[in-house]
């Protein structure tokens, strides 16, 4: 039987021994440590043998934080799949961490049995995506989120700029500000493609980038 080797990282030592001890009693599963913020887990990496299945990653750290850590886990251990374990549920963060590439986000006041499920399900399928996420991005979108469309309309050379620019961190006025418009017309881009692509919400429209390839980050 297959045993996954997990990482927490997390600057709250209690909360990751707590974490920690649930884990222990999951079948299949063994925490190999615990690494206070990114630059501690980096470090750890430089041995292979400290280099685990699963990431279980907070978003709030000093040093060096989870999305900065989930960009450095993307670009040099793509094989390694991360699961975010926040407090954090706005819009901006999970853009950022599905721009990032990781597999599954998960909010801290989950039950012990939902972070099994979360954890087999990511072994079994390569993600997983809880039921608050899932419902938060089928508010954005009338299809299926996770699946390319076949009916997709041609998006323009200034569209797609606009596309790209809503898989950043900037504000709707900060965008209009780069791509040197009005916000009037920021807005009118958005409503020509939520009405193009049949989306709802801005992380609809990065949902909809990040699967269907149209932006690379």
């Amino acid at each position: 039987m297959t045993t996954y080797n997990i990482v927490l990282v997390d600057d709250h030592l209690l909360i990751a021994k707590a974490i920690a001890n649930v884990i222990s009693e999951f079948p299949n599963y063994k925490v190999l440590y615990e690494a206070e913020h990114g630059k501690a887990l980096m470090e750890k990496f430089n041995n292979p043998k400290n280099i685990p299945h699963i990431v279980l990653l907070d978003i709030s750290m000093p040093v060096m934080d989870g999305f900065a850590t989930a960009e450095w886990l993307q670009k040099n251990h793509p094989k390694v799949h991360v699961l975010v374990l926040s407090m954090q549920d706005d819009e901006y963060s999970l853009i950022r961490m599905l721009k990032y590439g990781v597999k599954g986000y998960l909010l801290k006041n989950i039950h012990p049995w939902e972070l099994q499920v979360a954890l087999d399900t990511l072994i079994d399928k390569g993600h997983f995506y809880s039921e608050w996420l899932t419902s938060k991005i089928m508010l954005s979108t009338s299809g299926d989120p996770f699946v390319k469309g076949t009916n997709e309309f041609a998006l323009t050379d200034r569209e797609l700029d606009f596309l790209k620019l809503c898989c950043s961190e900037l504000t709707y006025k900060e965008i209009s500000e780069k791509m040197n418009c009005s916000a009037r017309t920021v807005e009118g881009y958005r409503d020509t493609l939520f009405k193009k692509l049949d989306l709802k919400t801005r992380v609809g429209l990065v949902m909809y980038a990040i699967k269907s390839g149209k932006c690379t980050f």
